[in-house]
């Protein structure tokens, strides 16, 4: 878990609902760049946008933590490979190429990390429907065999669809090649009640079930991964703009 506000020597994912993260009056759209404005603007159910919105602050709020600086100095941008055109496409920082981003949002609940390596977040309801073609479609043989044969096959599909589409984010696939990517020989049941981590070729994979949120994250590092809370999260930041604005010219 975030317990300091010290860089993470690795990764930062942190799952959130939509309200954790508007709720707080610390947090304020103001934050978001005119595009995501526009874009958030075209939603036309307002639950829609503000998951949008909530996940584009969530994100800010980890790269923030990530370098210990204010959320209104992270310089956030987006860019799309297939058009070369900005507004859309992979999260980035325009200013700290170095500096990896990622986030997404179902239905509520949001997630978010920031990292030093390639990361690739990707959260689910664990109400989602199970559908069986799609499983034929993203799954390997071998997977869809596990599926099948699982006491909770739409958990373990689940776990599956998460896992790979962090690797999506982290380039490791795409999602007309998703049934080529097996990952059958990784366990499907989680640990217990904490996250399952594991290595899948040169990347750290992991999962978290929130039964408290209803949601299923995954996450695919280059390195290791600190999970977080929103509520430490801030916390953090909180001290960081403390320490800010005690140093001189501030």
């Amino acid at each position: 878990m975030v317990n300091d506000v010290r860089p993470a020597a690795g990764s930062l994912a942190v799952l959130a609902t939509t309200e954790e993260i508007l709720d707080r009056p610390e947090v304020d759209e103001a934050l978001l760049n005119p595009a995501e404005r526009e874009r958030a603007g075209r939603f036309r159910r307002d639950r829609d946008r503000r998951d949008f919105v909530a996940a584009h602050l969530l994100v800010r709020l980890c790269a923030a933590r990530l370098l210990s600086v204010e959320p209104a100095d992270v310089a956030f941008a987006q860019h799309c490979p297939g058009c070369d055109r900005g507004g859309h496409g992979r999260p980035l920082l325009g200013d700290r190429p170095d500096v990896h981003l990622s986030l997404s949002h179902s239905a509520g609940v949001i997630a978010a990390a920031a990292g030093r390596a390639p990361i690739g977040v990707d959260v689910e309801r664990l109400d989602q429907a199970r559908d069986g073609l799609i499983e034929e479609r993203v799954l390997a043989p071998a997977e869809l065999g596990l599926v099948r044969s699982h006491a909770d096959p739409k958990a373990a599909f689940l776990r599956l669809w998460v896992r790979k589409e962090a690797l999506i984010k982290v380039g490791r696939a795409e999602l007309d090649t998703m049934g080529d990517l097996d990952l059958s020989a990784l366990p499907l049941d989680p640990p217990g009640a904490g996250p399952a981590v594991h290595r899948f070729e040169d990347f750290h994979l992991m999962d978290f079930t929130d039964q408290g949120r209803r949601a299923l994250l995954g996450v695919a590092s280059g390195s290791p991964v600190l999970l977080g809370t929103a509520a430490t999260l801030l916390a953090d930041l909180s001290r960081i703009e403390a320490v800010a604005s005690r140093r001189p010219g501030a």
